[in-house]
């Protein structure tokens, strides 16, 4: 097959495009040991189903289910039903729950395969009603589903509490609460509003330092409750100043789909592991990569991931919160699926400009895994936007 397509541009041009001819990057096999490394990842939604996809979600249970065992197979831990998986953004509890179950089933039934999963508040609409007590017991409601079910969990940040908490010390009250009754350490995740508007001020400040202190202080308090804080802020320095102040024993989680290679590298004092959505687009590299780091090649570990870093911070350029569209892009391109369709109607939310550069950066990283494959779909969804 020809590897030359016409891509659209940003100034209204058609460029003919010719593939790089590299080889995609290879991941070998066996666990990970230097980091831990989670994937965010996405689901699968089901094209043929009669619904409204702005109101309801079905999932193809056997894709979704699939990609998971893929990412396991690299390697890589599975952090479940997230916000790459469209949490707030179509995907709601009842389908989260069922996608829980059935994941942590799965995990149970392959040898080394890790997976947490998001609880939240997703299923309490905020409003001028909602007290901290709701908050709490919609927290405590999807902890003990995780639970119930084997699996551990990773604590998100609640719109609802965002909404209602009056000060930092509301925090504290609610985060104290759960931690005390986990079974197991969990990690606590800061989204940023820059992933989702309705969380600014988390922590009780617009502030980011004074937010950062609260969060701390909660860390101090209830150490042996937390394995780790995933930050999703896109603030490499702030992640690295937050991690030398942790407590032995709790793990800084990268959420910083902009600078991750030096973070999971490390400073000489201390490293970030990792808790990424880009991981579900560059997974046979970050796999790549994090086993070079495991035979301690430094170098080879940035050269390989140095390429993955112009796609990331494409993905996820503003608006920051519509990088799903392009996770499930790649994994369309890549036939993890079989169409380029989304919960909640979301692959509308990128231009056919920024998925065709996409499309160029996935193959100078050496992120197309068949070429001939990835050549076709970008073909049909140019057409769908009118470039014959």
């Amino acid at each position: 097959m020809a590897r030359t397509l016409r891509l659209p541009r940003a100034d209204g041009t058609l460029t003919p495009y010719r593939l790089t001819g590299q080889a995609p990057v290879q991941a070998p096999g066996g666990p990970i040991r230097s980091r831990i490394a989670y994937a965010a990842v996405h689901v699968v939604a089901d094209p043929l189903a009669d619904i409204n996809p702005t109101l309801e979600a079905v999932l193809d249970w056997e894709a979704t289910l699939a990609y998971r065992r893929y990412i396991w197979s690299l390697g890589l831990a599975v952090a479940e039903a997230m916000d790459t998986s469209q949490r707030g953004m179509g995907f709601d509890w009842p389908t989260a729950k069922e996608l829980i179950r059935r994941a942590v089933a799965e995990a149970r039934s392959l040898p080394g395969a890790v997976i947490a999963s998001g609880a939240g508040t997703d299923h309490l609409e905020p409003g001028p009603r909602v007290a901290l007590a709701d908050v709490e017991a919609a927290y405590e409601e999807q902890c003990a589903f995780i639970e119930s079910v084997g699996g551990r969990i990773i604590l998100m940040a609640s719109r609802a509490l965002a909404a209602c908490a009056k000060s930092p010390d509301d925090y504290a009250k609610v985060y104290g609460r759960l931690l005390a009754q986990v079974k197991e350490p969990v990690i606590i995740h800061w989204l940023g509003d820059m992933f989702d508007p309705a969380l600014a001020g988390y922590w009780g400040s617009g502030d980011t330092d004074r937010a950062t202190e609260t969060l701390l202080a909660i860390v101090r308090d209830y150490a042996p409750k937390i394995d780790g804080v995933k930050i999703s802020l896109l603030d490499q320095a702030r992640e690295i100043a937050m991690r030398r102040r942790f407590p032995n024993g709790v793990r800084m989680y990268t959420g910083d789909d902009f600078d991750y290679p030096t973070t999971i590298r490390g400073d000489g004092e201390r490293y970030s592991d990792a808790l990424l959505g880009i991981f579900d687009v560059i997974a046979p590299v970050a796999s790549a990569a994090l086993r070079a780091l495991d035979a301690g090649d430094v170098a080879r570990y940035g050269a390989i991931l140095a390429p993955t870093l112009p796609l990331s911070r494409h993905v996820f350029g503003a608006p920051t919160r519509f990088y799903k569209t392009g996770v499930v892009f790649a994994a369309y391109l890549n036939g993890h699926q079989s169409h380029f369709r989304m919960v909640g109607g979301l692959e509308s939310a990128r231009s056919v400009v920024h998925l065709a550069e996409q499309f160029v950066l996935m193959d100078r990283a050496g992120l197309l895994r068949d070429p001939d494959i990835a050549v076709e779909r970008m073909r049909r969804v140019v057409a769908v936007a009118g470039v014959e």
